[in-house]
């Protein structure tokens, strides 16, 4: 092999022996050094490290204060990372210090483990409960992983009760599915959420608090997931005034919490508020990093990374265990086929739609059961309970139809005999659909009060 070190003219051909020097004059024993060179918008440019770092490294910028703060690499400009901060940018200036390890500057993996059971950690992975240091763990979860195999995972499990029953009648899951939670600003996405995370037959549930509201984050734990529910659960919380690296890492650590349960074959229930809020995480990343905006302003890149997070979850490989999820989308101006909504429908395995007018009315759950569908559903119910829920839709339906009729006193009893059946049973199919935030279902008491309502004579 040939060496060029010895022969200067070669060097500067290459770069200049300057250059070079100054670059091995950075190097320490265990890592490297750089230097802020500008700050614009959420994003920092840094000098010195050139050929050293690729996108996803870690990097700690030492603000003028001598706090280190830890970034992340999203980007090149001639050469140069651009950078961004998993903290606020208050401090940081041109000449600020900029460090990584020779050691590996990759992105860290999560230590989790069974201590984390109960507890309510930040995106990467730090306590913010007060409850005191989680429990060191022997191995690393990496953050960022390939889903399984789609030739060699396995399939979807049975069924699984999720504790609602509209949702285990007329939506059934099975172990591994996927379900979008589609619903516009408080329509009642976290009170099901917390319902799902007391209710469902898992072993246990991750939550991934996507940029909440601050003010709410104590109220759902502590009123609605309750202690009943937090005991099996893991919660990662990033709220709306964190940077959207930490807004980004809330998703993307949910999903590595939830793997890592999932392959000690542990039957896992993720639930993830919201997907919105993640695509517009990484609209910020996208646009900070000089991407072009496209569909609405998402750059090409949201839409690449959308179905790598989604396709993390589901079954594992044969003899692991199986990630149930449902992710939220926040459809803005309940526009159910904005962007984000559109592209979550067709990667998810079913779609589940909350409906404003049906909150309004009283009825909560607000799921409206005839815009929402379990692709799974005919391979995981008996056919009388798929004829019961056919039956059942179709009387919905045939009522909604008439409705104003109906309520205007236009329609005449007698004249159509499925109408007169839907007015009959409609009342006790609306008190079917309504469950308290306390109440727990499961799928053979939902489908057997279903059969009651159906099959009564009149």
């Amino acid at each position: 092999m040939t060496s060029h070190l010895g022969n200067p003219q070669k060097i500067q051909g290459k770069g200049g022996l300057k250059s070079l020097l100054e670059k091995l004059s950075s190097l320490h024993v265990d890592g490297a050094t750089g230097v802020v060179r500008d700050v614009t918008g959420l994003c920092m440019t840094i000098h010195g490290l050139e050929g050293l770092v690729s996108i996803g490294d870690r990097i700690n910028v030492k603000a003028r204060s001598g706090v280190s703060i830890q970034s992340e690499v999203v980007g090149f400009h001639n050469a140069h990372a651009r950078v961004m901060a998993f903290g606020s940018l208050e401090g940081i200036g041109p000449g600020c210090e900029a460090r990584i390890s020779l050691s590996g500057c990759q992105s860290a993996g999560l230590g989790v483990n069974e201590s984390w059971l109960g507890r309510v950690v930040d995106p990467l992975g730090m306590p913010i409960d007060g409850k005191g240091p989680l429990a060191p763990a022997f191995q690393q979860q990496p953050v960022s992983a390939a889903p399984p195999n789609a030739a060699t995972r396995a399939r979807l499990g049975e069924r699984i009760d999720l504790g609602v029953r509209a949702l285990d009648a007329f939506t059934t899951c099975r172990r591994g599915q996927r379900l979008g939670l589609f619903a516009g600003s408080g329509v009642g996405k976290s009170t099901l959420l917390s319902m799902l995370a007391r209710g469902a037959n898992c072993d246990v549930a991750v939550i991934a608090l996507v940029g909440e509201r601050g003010r709410e984050v104590r109220e759902f734990i502590e009123d609605d997931l309750r202690a009943e529910g937090l005991a099996r659960s893991v919660v990662v919380i990033a709220t709306s005034d964190a940077p959207p690296l930490m807004r980004r890492d809330a998703a993307v650590a949910g999903m590595a919490i939830a793997e890592h349960f999932r392959d000690q074959g542990k039957s896992v229930l993720l639930l993830m508020d919201s997907v919105t809020r993640y695509c517009m995480a990484l609209r910020e990343i996208g646009l900070s990093a000089g991407e072009p905006p496209a569909t609405r302003g998402y750059p090409p890149s949201v839409f690449a990374e959308l179905p790598r997070l989604l396709e993390r979850a589901g079954p594992g490989y044969p003899g692991e265990g199986m990630i149930t999820a449902l992710f939220t989308v926040l459809v803005e101006g309940d526009d159910h086929n904005e962007p984000v909504a559109d592209a979550v429908r067709g990667i998810l395995d079913g779609h589940i739609v909350l409906d404003r007018r049906i909150g309004e009315q009283g009825r909560y759950p607000a799921i409206d059961v005839l815009r929402s569908l379990s692709r799974a559903v005919p391979g995981c119910n008996s056919a009388e309970e798929n004829r019961l829920t056919k039956q059942a839709r179709a009387t919905m339906a045939t009522y909604e139809r008439m409705a104003d009729m109906i309520r205007l006193g236009a329609y005449k009893a007698g004249t159509e005999p499925d109408v007169d059946e839907a007015v009959r049973l409609m009342p006790r199919l609306e008190e079917f659909l309504s469950q308290g935030k306390s109440e727990r279902s499961n799928c053979a008491e939902a489908f057997e009060q279903l059969s009651s309502i159906v099959n009564a004579e009149a």
